[in-house]
């Protein structure tokens, strides 16, 4: 679905992204691990055209994003869930959630999300800022399947969490997977992408230098923790 060949990226003067190879295949979870810096946001960025130049190849479904702004990159059908999650503090939970546009057929009606997302339905009348961490994530995650775009970028949807939310984000990722959905994991936490990534690739100073196979993630955690400075 999304093929990333010779991706190299710069904010300003700085060059961050070095040459990243990596595939997003349809229907698949992919994570991309690294440290702090290490150019995993950017790379969201660079795929959302959000970065002040980008060169190589974003192929997504037989077109090249490079150089498409990014509105046009956003109705091929990729989202991205950043991060600080975005929420309107002074909007209710359902305002929030009908603010963006519908950019294809086929995203999730507000039943469907009622059901993936109970705490949605029952938070629908209170305002953002009155909303925990977890359930801005929630919210986040929400709004962008309305859309009905069909690749999710997910920037660190764990962090800041507690370990009982982060297992309900895990089920909820799993869920959304099962509906048929891509999704992009950029995350720090080496445990909540194993079991739950079909490929992991490892990131260091803007470059790919591991992909690992679900399969065998398992006995390679104490090498990725290492990298990830845990």
């Amino acid at each position: 679905m999304l093929e990333i060949r010779n991706l190299n990226a710069w904010y300003g003067e700085s060059h961050i992204l070095h040459g990243t190879n990596m595939d997003v295949p349809e229907g698949r979870v992919v994570s991309l691990l690294g440290r702090n810096g290490a150019g995993k946001t950017t790379t969201m960025r660079s795929i959302m055209g959000l970065m002040d130049r980008t060169s190589g190849t974003l192929n997504y479904k037989g077109d090249n994003l490079l150089n498409l702004r990014p509105d046009q990159i956003a109705r091929k059908g990729i989202a991205l869930c950043p991060e600080d999650r975005c929420i309107f503090p002074s909007l209710t939970v359902t305002e929030n959630l009908f603010l963006p546009p519908i950019i294809a057929k086929g995203g999730m009606d507000i039943e469907e999300i009622h059901t993936l997302f109970p705490n949605i339905r029952e938070r629908a009348a209170s305002r953002g800022t009155d909303l925990s961490g977890g359930e801005q994530q929630m919210l986040a995650i929400a709004r962008i399947l309305r859309t009905g775009a069909r690749l999710l970028l997910l920037d660190e949807p764990t962090e800041g969490l507690a370990p009982v939310i982060v297992q309900q984000i895990s089920r909820t990722i799993a869920r959304i997977k099962e509906h048929g959905y891509s999704i992009l994991l950029v995350e720090q936490n080496a445990h909540f992408v194993e079991g739950l990534a079909d490929v992991h690739y490892l990131i260091e100073n803007g470059m790919i230098v591991d992909r690992l196979e679900g399969t065998e993630f398992a006995r390679q955690i104490s090498r990725v923790e290492k990298l990830l400075g845990l």
